[in-house]
């Protein structure tokens, strides 16, 4: 657990970056590319880039901690229905919820159509959705998940205590929301706020079917349409710049959790207007963000059923469900391993390997996956070379590749780029387990694995599931890792959906999305069977 392995776990992470850097540097690009694009869209990207993250980060972060406080401290007329419903848009994937949102709001969508026959003009004021608007909205919807379930955690553990003993000093309950139970629950917000920003600068699926340009999009059509490898370093490091400096941020404004004791979350009753205007509210964001995108799917779906559904979409989902579950226990076993080890090795060297560690969530899927493909093809001959002088003369290797094309690269590509979000979800966790405790286990002889078992487990439950429901949901959803490492014939739902919308075959499209959906949903509701068991047992007591 000490300096030494997580410097080793750390630098094996950064190898795909360390790659890009040496592309920049190493290679210069001489066929104008790179000047192209800074004397034409470069200032562009980087202005939707901001416009991007400063939407998000305040979407989500208004709709994730209110809903959260509304769910956790207030009852009102269908909270025990919303509050696991809320978590549900976390099971479609962004670029899902992006091509619904244009198919149902664009010119020549139904809701404009209709209103021009209903209102009988062709000039319908009607607000762009192919806009800075509309990319914010939809990546705000299905991205303040996030935020919801590392606040709404927050607000249920916090206890009654703090807020009351605000109240005996004279402060309201809207003052004590400000001034008591969201500092309590910054280290969390923060979180998935850090998670909601680090998706959306790695997002290409949404922001390419708005045709929205940022940074991702830039380095693909680099990439693949200009043909320039040095060019897509370059904007791939300067993404990665962007991200550092994030990260320092988030570090600067974050703090060491503080926590009040447990107890029974004591809801203030919300009725009358309050009630209804609590349960609207509550219940806009989910259908906005579910329920209509869901039904959109369905509607399409059930009109391309005879055409596209057929047994293979069993092999689709098994793949899917194998690659995210298998993913979720790797992922989450090396973020428990370095959370430990930062708790006991509090270096700044260690803390600074621990960021580096965990910035593959901001690296773009494709550029990560091509700069692992070049450090397995470097490594393929040498490791074929002593594989084969380990074995008797008379066995040899099968020619191609040991290791690109296979589930183990695949996985480790999947480990550098969700790391960060089974870390934050186990980081906050850990800071549960005050020092007193390992002292008091330690001196009555309990050894590493008896810690794990009997300390950090039974108290790290909660963050534990957290982390592994969001990492399996977003390999799930995941697209250009998956579509270009995967081994050969190996189709996931991701993947199907890709071909299909590449062809521009939406309808078809719609039942490997549901599918995704409903594979997504398995992780999601096993956190929320989690979520209302603790609810029970907090009534209970």
């Amino acid at each position: 657990m000490g300096a030494p392995r997580l410097r080793r776990v750390g630098l094996l992470l950064l190898t795909s970056i360390v790659i890009l850097v040496g592309l920049w540097v190493g290679r210069s690009s001489t066929d104008g590319v790179w000047q192209h694009l800074l004397e034409t869209v470069l200032g562009e990207v980087i202005a939707n880039t901001a416009r991007l993250l400063l939407g998000v980060g305040v979407g989500v972060t208004v709709l994730g901690v209110t809903l959260a406080w509304l769910t956790a401290a207030c009852d009102f007329p269908g909270r025990r229905y919303l509050e696991w419903g809320l978590m549900l848009p976390l099971s479609i994937p962004p670029y899902v919820t992006a091509f619904v949102a244009i198919g149902l709001l664009d010119f020549s969508g139904p809701i404009q159509t209709g209103l021009r026959t209903l209102l009988n003009t062709h000039d319908l004021p009607f607000p762009s959705i192919r806009s800075s608007f509309g990319v914010i909205g939809v990546m705000t919807c299905a991205l303040y998940p996030y935020v919801y379930l590392f606040a709404r955690h927050a607000f249920l553990t916090q206890g009654p205590s703090a807020l009351e003993a605000a109240q005996s000093l004279g402060r309201s309950r809207v003052q004590g929301f400000f001034r008591v139970a969201v500092p309590m629950a910054r280290p969390w917000i923060i979180n998935g706020v850090a998670l909601a920003l680090m998706e959306t600068l790695a997002d290409f699926g949404c922001v390419a079917v708005f045709n929205y340009d940022t940074f991702t999009t830039a380095i693909y059509k680099a990439w693949f349409a200009l043909f320039s490898l040095p060019t897509a370093a370059r904007l791939a490091a300067s993404l990665g710049i962007i991200t550092c400096t994030l990260w320092w941020v988030i570090s600067q404004i974050s703090s060491k959790p503080q926590y009040a004791p447990f107890g029974k979350p004591i809801r203030v009753p919300l009725s009358g207007v309050r009630g209804m205007l609590a349960a609207l509210y509550a219940g806009l964001v989910f259908s906005l963000a579910f329920l209509i995108p869901l039904g959109q799917l369905l509607f399409w779906a059930i009109r391309s059923l005879s055409q596209e559904l057929d047994a293979r979409y069993l092999n689709f989902l098994g793949h899917s469900l194998f690659l995210g579950g298998v993913a979720a226990c790797l992922t989450c076993a090396c973020a428990l391993w370095m959370g430990i080890a930062g708790r006991r090795t509090p270096s700044s060297f260690v803390q600074a390997m621990i960021r580096f560690a965990t910035m593959g969530y901001a690296i773009p899927g494709s550029v990560l996956a091509v700069g692992l493909f070049i450090l397995f093809a470097f490594v393929d001959d040498p490791m074929r070379t002593f594989l084969q002088n380990l074995l008797p003369s008379h066995w040899s290797i099968a020619p191609g590749a040991l290791l690109n094309g296979t589930l183990l690269a695949l996985l480790l590509a999947y480990l550098i780029r969700f790391l960060s979000v089974a870390y934050g979800a186990v980081d906050s966790a850990i800071h549960r387990v005050t020092p007193n405790l390992d002292e008091a286990a330690r001196s009555l002889g309990v050894g590493h694995a008896g810690l794990l078992r009997k300390i950090y487990f039974p108290i790290m439950r909660g963050g534990l599931l957290t982390a592994a429901a969001l990492v399996c949901v977003d390999v799930m959803k995941e697209m250009p890792i998956t579509l270009m490492m995967r081994p050969f014939g190996w189709e996931t739902l991701s993947v199907r959906i890709f071909e299909l919308t590449s062809e521009g075959a939406w309808e078809r499209a719609a039942i490997p999305s549901i599918a995704l959906v409903l594979a997504c949903s398995l992780p999601v509701m096993a956190l929320i069977k989690w979520e209302m068991q603790q609810d029970l047992r907090h009534d209970d007591h």
